[in-house]
């Protein structure tokens, strides 16, 4: 077994600690070969000056989930995945509560990996963003 390549949710999630998404309270739910589902807290760290859900904090959950969904099953000391394009409409806001990244491979090959993603109010089951986000597997020199 390579302990190089990412096959667990133990696995990716040792990878969070001293990162945005760590700072921002975001947790691995769950995670399979087709999707992964991240949860993060509502907080003054997440919020815009009105007291929204910052629209830039919506974009870092989504890469946060296409990335770490893009090492899924990949040998980290050969590539790793690099995001070279993020696209997001932001639907609605939330001020409370927990937000959900849901990202679904779209398509995956040995050089990219695409995603769409999905940003939901936990407690409402609201639609608050939709994104798309393309990784670059680079190789390790």
């Amino acid at each position: 077994m390579n302990p190089n390549r990412i096959v667990s949710i133990e696995q990716l999630r040792a990878l969070l600690p001293k990162t945005a998404p760590d700072a921002l309270g975001v947790e691995i739910v769950s995670i399979d070969a087709e999707s992964i589902l991240l949860r993060m807290p509502m907080s003054d760290r997440a919020r815009q000056p009105l007291g929204l859900l910052h629209g830039g904090i919506s974009m870092v959950l989504a890469e946060t989930a296409a990335s770490l969904h893009a090492c899924w099953d990949v040998d980290l000391s050969r590539s790793v995945p690099v995001g070279i394009e993020i696209n997001g409409s932001h639907l609605r806001s939330a001020s409370e509560g927990h937000i959900l990244a849901k990202g679904k491979v779209v398509r995956r090959s040995s050089k990219l990996a695409v995603h769409n993603v999905e940003i939901t109010h936990e407690e409402s089951d609201r639609l608050l963003c939709v994104a798309r986000v393309t990784n670059f597997y680079k190789a390790v020199l």
